[in-house]
């Protein structure tokens, strides 16, 4: 026999309303406070929610990894206090990114690979061996590096620390592939297989999670 059903207390009616949130609305956005504004500024008054640049994560310890950050990502960058940024792209920085370095004492480190697609795809191994060697002083750390997407250049940047760090191909290649989904190429896979670390072993991957 079924045992009837209780009343649900007000204590319970609390918890049910604190756990389910109503959907938000085209012209909502949310705040660092939790909060909702409307997108015409009222509402709360409240600070917007940071916003990481496309592809944003973390590599190691003081090592980021994004595509190219727009006006509306800097103030996320601001808050990872870097103290450089390497830049994959051979284009020019843009004025109001140059500004956002300036003000708040960032160095970039420009290497220019030209992003061109299969089959006419060339990474420049001794840029890449030169950017390494940036991305391992532990003095340009807190860096992001980024490229336009955050995918093939980065990735293959990434991916040649990764075999510095001892990492076995697939897994190289599974970190490579998460980032560049569809748009992987066989071309930058075959380029990070190639890559001899051994001119690199000398440099110190101390600041690396996985010597802690």
């Amino acid at each position: 026999m079924r045992k009837p059903i209780g009343k649900v207390t007000e204590a319970e009616e609390e918890v049910v309303v604190l756990k389910v949130a109503p959907p938000l609305s085209p012209e909502m956005k949310i705040t660092v406070e939790g909060g909702l504004e409307k997108a015409d500024g009222s509402g709360g008054g409240e600070e917007e929610l940071f916003v990481p640049p496309l592809n944003f994560a973390m590599v190691d310890n003081g090592i980021f990894r994004s595509g190219f950050p727009d006006a509306s990502n800097l103030s996320f960058l601001r808050t990872l206090r870097l103290r450089s940024i390497i830049y994959l792209c051979p284009e020019p920085y843009p004025e109001a990114n140059e500004e956002f370095l300036k003000s708040n004492r960032i160095k970039l480190f420009q290497f220019g690979i030209e992003g061109c697609k299969e089959p006419f795809v060339n990474i420049p191994e001794d840029t890449i061996r030169e950017a390494l060697k940036v991305l391992l002083d532990t003095r340009n750390h807190p860096v992001l590096i980024h490229c336009k997407r955050g995918k093939h250049r980065t990735g293959c940047l990434v991916g040649c620390l990764r075999k510095l760090q001892r990492w076995c191909l697939s897994s190289v290649f599974d970190e490579y592939q998460r980032f560049a989904a569809a748009k992987a190429r066989v071309s930058d896979q075959r380029f990070m297989e190639k890559f001899d670390v051994s001119s690199l072993k000398h440099l110190s991957t101390s600041f690396s999670c996985s010597k802690r």
